[in-house]
C-alpha cells in the first residue's frame, strides 16, 4: 500500500476525518506497518500498550478474561482503532486482541499518538465519542449475556 492509499484509508476513519492531508501523510510515514497472522496476538490483556493500532485489511477479535474464562467482547475490522485506551490512560491492556484473519495494521507509537491529540483536540473529543460507544457496547453485551 503506498502513502497515498494509507492517507486515504486515514481519512475514512472517523478519528482522524478532520486532520488536514500533510498531517496524515506524517503520521501514516511515521508509523509502522505490522501484519499479523490469523491467530497471533496483536497484544495481551493486562500487558503494558506504548502503542495503538488502525486496522487496514482483516478482522479480529477483542478478548476479556471473565471468571467464566475468555469472552469475545467484539470483533475489529478495516478502518477500526484498538489500543489506545492503555496509552491515552498508561494502565494496563484491558482486553486481548487476537487476529481471526491475516491483519494488516499501522501501529502508533504512545508519542506520535499524544503529539496528534495535543495538535488537534477534535480528535480528543472523537477518542471519547469513541470510548463511550464501546463501554455502552460492552455493558449491553454483559447484559444480554446476563439476562
Amino acid at each position: 500500500m503506498s502513502l497515498v492509499e494509507e492517507v486515504d484509508l486515514l481519512k475514512k476513519i472517523p478519528l482522524f476525518a478532520n486532520i488536514e492531508t500533510s498531517k496524515l501523510k506524517l503520521l501514516a510515514f511515521t508509523s509502522e506497518r505490522v501484519v499479523f497472522k490469523a491467530g497471533e496476538e496483536l497484544f495481551h490483556q493486562g500487558e503494558i500498550g506504548q502503542e495503538a493500532y488502525i486496522v487496514m485489511e482483516g478482522t479480529a477479535d477483542v478478548i476479556v478474561d471473565t471468571a467464566d474464562g475468555p469472552m469475545v467482547v467484539a470483533q475489529i475490522g478495516k478502518n477500526d482503532f484498538v489500543g489506545e485506551i492503555a496509552i491515552l490512560c498508561d494502565v494496563p491492556r484491558t482486553a486481548t486482541v487476537q487476529a481471526t484473519s491475516d491483519l494488516t495494521t499501522l501501529m502508533i507509537s504512545k508519542d506520535l499518538f499524544f503529539r496528534l491529540v495535543t495538535e488537534f483536540p477534535q480528535m480528543a473529543v472523537e477518542i471519547m465519542r469513541v470510548l463511550a460507544q464501546r463501554v455502552q457496547q460492552t455493558t449491553q453485551r454483559a447484559a444480554a449475556r446476563n439476562g
